[in-house]
């Protein structure tokens, strides 16, 4: 009997089912990963954190001269536009408390906390602006520095930051213990505080322009703290504040709601503006970069970047052909943020000709330049040659050693041996001796004896040899070591 090998084939739909369920499972234990990794509720102490934010909102006493002292260290750095400066004022300074309270307190429907923060957040705004205005009113310097003038209009960075800040913030301090280095983090990445010393240098200097861009830039900061705020306290469901009186409770609740929109309206409104503006700056280097910096037959001499009047302005150097400008009119187009914007185009053909002229002149003066410092150091090269040619000379002269002929030395020394039969060794020189007045040159010998005696018949023998042999030497002096 002919034995079945066949196996059986498995189902197309139970394989299919079998990757779902695998994928399902894969799915949920990622879903689970990231729950447990980001979840913070579990961590989160409600009633200490509110307690923490209560705490942190009045302005008086200690906290109040921190304020101040911090404002004029921020002051001095934006005066003298060192970052590090200004980051250590932000780091000491206490500017957070009454706006996370009062994010809070819509949060929570306590009206009472609400107005606390409110009045502090006055005073702590009049403080700095106080303080500030007094720094550069008797400051020496007066100019618009980079770190001033980045201060005096916001931007879509400072919305992002303000939004992360407040976010960071309120996490840290709804966390069971205490972080202080993620709130000093984010008392460094909001920068409340330039933009309120940038309001006084405004005031000081009478530049309302600037007093009020610096002081809209900090407001804008302020609400996204506050709304960041307000939403991580609605997500994490702190505790509403509950009101014996139905009717008071609701008109608490319809103000905080109230409030809440309000300080939306203006903080959406700025975030749509300046991510308009960003766009446009963004596309309008674009624009340079690609369109006219690229092209080596344009000359750009001068251009002028106008939002507020959706306008661009360009000057060239040299003719410029209705091809090329219609060629960029259309090349714009393609950059939706400044599609709109009117593009004048301006070229100058005698212009361009000055220029090359000008340009060959600075030439010319730059090479005859180059030729006289040529010349200049060639004539120190010979200088310099000349004096290193006399120290060789005086060099040699001082190398050189002057020969010893007032005797033949053998024959001294042969005679020595054989009147003074204890001597092993008699060395002679030229030593150079100088007192720092002037150099000598000494004769010396070198006796070296078979044997040793007291130090008196020492003596005895050694100026016995010293005698004889300055004789023999014809000597006026000669030293013995």
């Amino acid at each position: 009997m002919e034995e079945n090998t066949n196996q059986p084939i498995p189902d197309q739909e139970e394989m299919a089912e079998s990757v779902k369920r695998d994928a399902k499972g894969l799915f949920e234990s990622i879903s689970q990963f990231l729950s447990e990794l980001l979840d913070i509720r579990s961590e989160t102490d409600k009633d200490q954190t509110i307690e923490d934010v209560k705490n942190d909102i009045p302005f008086k006493g200690h906290t109040a001269w921190i304020l101040i002292f911090s404002v004029f260290v921020a002051s001095i750095g934006l005066n003298v536009s060192s970052t590090a400066v200004v980051i250590g004022a932000m780091l000491i300074s206490p500017l957070m408390g009454p706006i996370v309270g009062v994010g809070l307190s819509i949060a929570i429907n306590d009206i009472d906390t609400l107005k606390r923060s409110m009045v502090n957040l006055g005073v702590m705004v009049g403080l700095s602006v106080i303080a500030a205005t007094l720094y550069f009113w008797v400051s020496p310097l007066t100019e618009l520095t980079p770190e001033l003038e980045s201060r005096t209009a916001p931007t879509i960075l400072d919305v992002l930051v303000a939004v992360s800040g407040g976010l960071a913030l309120i996490i840290a301090k709804s966390k069971k213990g205490t972080m202080p280095n993620a709130i000093a983090g984010v008392a460094i990445a909001t920068a409340l505080m330039p933009p309120l010393c940038t309001v006084g240098y405004g005031i000081a200097e009478w530049e309302l322009e600037y007093a009020i861009g610096a002081l809209y830039l900090f407001s804008i900061n302020a609400i996204f703290i506050a709304l960041s705020t307000f939403t991580v306290a609605k997500l994490l469901r702190f505790p509403m504040i509950r009101y014996a009186n139905s009717a008071k409770r609701k008109r608490i609740a319809q103000l905080a709601s109230l409030l809440a929109i309000f300080a939306m309206i203006p903080a959406s409104y700025t975030f749509y503006v300046t991510l308009n503006e960003s766009n446009a700056k963004r596309d309008y280097k674009a624009f340079m970069l690609n369109e006219i910096d690229a092209n080596e037959n344009l000359y750009l001499r001068k251009d002028f970047y106008d939002y507020d009047n959706e306008s661009i302005k360009l000057y060239f150097d040299g003719e410029i052909t209705e091809a090329t400008v219609s060629d960029l009119q259309n090349e714009i187009k393609k950059y939706s943020s400044i599609s709109d914007f009117t593009l004048a185009i301006n070229g100058n053909k005698s212009r361009g000709i000055d220029q090359i002229s000008k340009a060959y002149d600075r030439s010319i003066e730059q090479l005859n330049r180059l030729e006289k410092d040529n010349d200049k150091l060639l004539d120190e090269i010979e200088d310099l040659k000349i004096q290193i040619a006399g120290l060789e000379t005086q060099l040699k002269e001082a190398n050189k050693v002057v020969p010893v002929d007032v005797m033949p030395y053998s024959s001294i020394a042969k005679d020595a041996k054989i009147r003074f039969p204890d001597l092993a060794e008699l060395g002679y020189g030229e030593v150079l001796k100088s007192n720092f007045l002037k150099v000598d040159t000494v004769q010396v010998i070198f006796p070296r004896w078979k044997f040793k005696v007291s130090d008196s018949l020492n003596q005895i023998r050694v100026n016995a040899l010293q005698k004889w042999i300055t004789k023999e030497m014809k000597a006026d002096t000669l030293h013995i070591e």
